[in-house]
């Protein structure tokens, strides 16, 4: 007997803010700017990325392209999306 698999996408997962800010503070923790940057793109997906693309005032395909693994957002524009998302970025003592 052949098992449907379903792929597991962590933006069905994001319910509350906490969520997403727990999530993000993991991505932070591990320091790799492609994590972050797939992160984002999870909460931002989890939130509505056409929400999202229009308070920033980025376009949704873009907004996707920068926050894919492959993606390289400018500090600026993770600034940006941080704030369309409800979250703020903080610095902590290592």
């Amino acid at each position: 007997m052949k098992q449907k698999l379903k792929v597991w996408d962590a933006a069905e997962h994001l319910k509350t803010k906490k969520d997403m800010a727990a999530y993000m503070a993991c991505a932070l923790e591990e320091g790799d700017p492609a994590l972050i940057a797939a992160a984002l793109g999870d909460i931002a997906r989890a939130q509505g990325m056409s929400k999202v693309a229009k308070k920033t005032g980025l376009g949704r395909e873009s907004l996707y392209k920068t926050l894919s693994v492959d993606g390289n957002p400018a500090l600026a524009t993770i600034l940006k999306i941080f704030d369309a998302l409800g979250l703020k970025l903080q610095a902590v003592p290592s």
